[in-house]
Parts: structure tokens; C-alpha cells; sequence
């Protein structure tokens, strides 16, 4: 099954005029011609009012291989510390392994 990118959903969103609620969102990437993925995306997000993209970013659920390079470790610390409720977790802070870390240096 396809996914939809970050890009993919903001791109489908760029005529929308802030704040926008969910079903605002949702009728201008209808409008735009959004794939069925971009609105599946925008379905999931929780029913509040966003006042940019960052905040849809942050709500709206990618597949996390299409937007971030994230390692499976990475991804395993993000699950494990939890965040913000509505945050998708392929986007919240993830900690260096001890390996990037000596690879930085």
C-alpha cells in the first residue's frame, strides 16, 4: 500500500487559508485533486482548529521511511519516551545513538 509524504499533504494544502479546522482541510485538498492517500492522511488528524502547516506536520500521520531517515533505533526511542498526544511519532525529538554520535565527531 502507497503512503503519503509530508510533501504530498502540504502540497494539496497549499491554498488553504488559516486557521482552518479538519473538515476545511479536507474539502481544499478535495478541491486540489489529492490523491486517496493525502486524504486518507487528513482524516486521521485529530478534529481541531490548525493555525499553520507546522501544526498539521506535526498531527497528520506519513509513513515515517518517506520523510525521515531515521534507523530502527531511532524509531524504537521514539516509541519508548512517548510524546505530545496527536504527535505523530516519526516527528518527535529522537536522541543520537552512541554510534552517530562518535561518527560526528
Amino acid at each position: 500500500m502507497a503512503h503519503a509524504t509530508l510533501d504530498n499533504v502540504l502540497g494539496a494544502l497549499r491554498n488553504v487559508d488559516f486557521p482552518a479546522d479538519k473538515t476545511e482541510l479536507l474539502e481544499a485538498a478535495r478541491s486540489a485533486g489529492a490523491s486517496g492517500e493525502v486524504m486518507a492522511a487528513l482524516r486521521g488528524i485529530p478534529p481541531e482548529t490548525y493555525t499553520n502547516r507546522e501544526d498539521i506536520a506535526r498531527s497528520v500521520r506519513t509513513d515515517p521511511d518517506t520523510d525521515l531517515g531515521h534507523s530502527p533505533a531511532q524509531r524504537g526511542e521514539q516509541a519508548r519516551q512517548g510524546g505530545k498526544p496527536g504527535l505523530s511519532q516519526h516527528l518527535r525529538e529522537v536522541p543520537k545513538t552512541p554510534i552517530e554520535e562518535e561518527m560526528d565527531r
